[in-house]
């Protein structure tokens, strides 16, 4: 399969490119620091006593204030939905490179796991070279008290040592419960472990605070390996033990300077006489700086949603859909929302702290003010909210009338926010394709063109989807149903191109229902050929722009990402956008 390099640039490329750019600022950032250390005359004697466990502690603790910056931007969640907003940003690509967002998130995440691991490892070396090169002429420079003292204490029973312990531990709890098979098998112990950086912030600012790395001062009066008349004519001249008992204190009397320096100790053309002694400073916490911005960012966007999302909906609706899918309709004052994005719902009786993203299915519009989500129920959350909801567990209808809805449980909503899919009513041909429940962002942009298409740029809609039961595509079955006589009425039928795919089948092999025969005209046994598919898309489109949208498992998604990458023979472009669920 012949590869495009303007489909992968379009793709793939910015991402790469950007990752690559990223990687290559923070060689360079640890790169510079780790020189300025290594070759700065303020860190002479520092470095003296600690070596290059020096240069790399702080080389990576400056890539790690440049991370530790930037990796709460992504979750900025009403900035980034913002910014996404046709208006503020009229950049496709530039509003592309938003959905790689989470990427950005991850890539910071893994450089502060891997510069941690780098920065512990040094300063392990610096507290063993503090406490074997303790030097009494340098008080001040020391974090030993006193020569050979136990490594440890320095780690333990110091503000610096103690608040790294822990901030190790709590990025290890992190790191360890962010993977994929811990996200899967038990999204809760992702999800409180991750709110435990908040602590690491909070430790992150004591921990630089200490003030045991210090720089010299007074280069001018002292520069680095100068001489030093009055401190070589105490470790030289020798004085007479009468003389030294009747006068005690002169011996540490330095020379007079009004006095001539002997002969031995005058400066040549090669070295310089010291005027002072040299003196140490510890330097401000610089780490404040990189940190304090984005932390009171997302701490204000958190308030933000916070006061936003205290008023809970309205529950009009609740319906229990086949194979485990539960919709839910509300209604909330000044909401408002576009077509593929998510909300985020809170009920204090199923979870005092868990919250859930959601993906909006219908969105309100300028007459009616309903929006909804539906929900697979899988989990330990979503089968309590149901249990909630519903009066009877085998009920499949409409519930909870008017006079019932006191029994509905408080459900707080905090959004909407950006995904990928509020682009596919931006391009004139947009491919979607779902796989099972991952049909919800795209119900939401089906109900809008059912309010009205002709006011979008979009002309010609592809809506693949895959299910493993046939039970599944009454979900939206009446929806798909109702916008294919809207656009046959409207003398617009090849606006939408519907194709259903029933991947296993156990005898019945149509939607039950009079009501359905036009989706049962679309009803496929197997999976979708989807090179032919792209390829007859592409025939049919030639030399335009396709965006292809996808929504499913995993396997799914690698397939229409390489082949959104490859070439075609009608000059026909596919960009490929994703979200994907597990």
């Amino acid at each position: 399969m012949a590869l495009s390099w303007r489909s992968w640039l379009a793709n793939e490329g910015s991402k790469h490119l950007f990752l690559f750019f990223w990687l290559s600022l923070n060689v360079w950032l640890f790169g510079k620091t780790f020189l300025l250390y290594n070759q700065g005359l303020q860190y002479y004697y520092l470095h003296q006593m600690l070596g290059l466990g020096l240069c790399v502690s702080r080389a990576s603790a400056s890539v790690l204030n440049l991370n530790c910056c930037l990796v709460l931007l992504p979750m900025c969640r009403v900035l980034l939905a913002f910014l996404r907003g046709s208006q503020k940003v009229a950049s496709k690509k530039t509003r592309r490179l938003l959905d790689k967002s989470k990427t950005f998130h991850v890539t910071c995440g893994v450089t502060i796991c891997f510069f941690s691991v780098l920065h512990v490892a040094a300063h392990l070396v610096n507290a063993l070279n503090f406490s074997e090169n303790y030097n009494e002429e340098f008080v001040t420079l020391n974090a030993a008290n006193y020569r050979g003292e136990d490594p440890r204490k320095l780690l333990f029973a110091t503000v610096p040592g103690l608040t790294g312990v822990i901030m190790v531990l709590v990025l290890f709890l992190m790191c360890t419960a962010s993977t994929y098979a811990i996200r899967v098998s038990n999204y809760d112990i992702f999800w409180y472990t991750h709110n435990l950086f908040f602590v690491f912030y909070m430790l992150l600012m004591l921990h630089v605070s200490g003030g045991v790395l210090k720089y010299q001062t007074n280069l001018e009066e002292h520069p680095p390996g100068c001489f030093n008349p009055n401190k070589t004519l105490r470790q030289n001249l020798t004085v007479p033990k009468a003389f030294e008992e009747l006068f005690p204190d002169s011996t540490t009397e330095p020379f007079p300077e009004d006095l001539p320096v002997p002969e031995p100790f005058v400066q040549n053309s090669f070295m310089r006489v010291c005027s002072e002694q040299p003196k140490f400073q510890s330097h401000f916490p610089e780490t404040w700086f990189w940190i304090s911005g984005p932390l009171c960012l997302y701490c204000v966007e958190r308030l933000y949603r916070y006061i936003r999302s205290n008023k809970p909906v309205t529950i009009t609706s609740v319906i229990s859909h086949p194979s485990n899918v539960l919709e839910v309709r509300m209604v909330k004052d000044d909401f408002e929302a576009r077509p593929g994005q998510y909300v985020i719902l809170h009920c204090p009786r199923v979870s005092a702290l868990e919250s859930h993203p959601f993906t909006l299915t219908m969105c309100p519009t300028d007459t009616k003010a309903t929006f909804g989500v539906h929900l697979k129920v899988v989990g330990d959350w979503t089968e309590r909210f149901r249990d909630l909801l519903l009066l009877h567990s085998n009920q499949d209808t409409e519930i909870l009338p008017i006079f019932q809805q006191r029994r509905y449980p408080k459900l707080y909503v905090d959004g909407p926010f950006g995904s990928p899919f509020e682009e596919s009513l931006n391009y004139e041909v947009s491919l979607c394709v779902a796989g099972g429940i991952g049909v919800t962002p795209f119900a939401s942009v089906l109900n809008t063109l059912l309010d009205g298409w002709k006011c979008y740029k979009l002309r010609r809609l592809y809506f693949i989807w895959v299910c493993r039961d046939i039970e599944s595509f009454r979900w939206f079955a009446d929806l798909l149903c109702m916008l294919h006589s809207k656009l046959w009425q409207e003398n617009r039928p090849d606006y939408i191109n519907i194709q259903l795919y029933l991947s296993q089948t156990d005898g019945i092999q149509k939607i039950i229902g009079e009501k359905y025969q036009a989706l049962n005209s679309r009803l496929l046994i197997g999976r979708p050929r989807w090179k032919l598919l792209f390829d007859d898309i592409a025939k049919c489109n030639r030399r335009k722009t396709i965006g292809v949208f996808c929504c499913g498992p995993n396997k799914i998604s690698k397939i229409l990402h390489k082949l959104s990458n490859s070439s075609n023979s009608y000059g026909t472009r596919f960009e490929y956008n994703k979200e994907s669920f597990s």
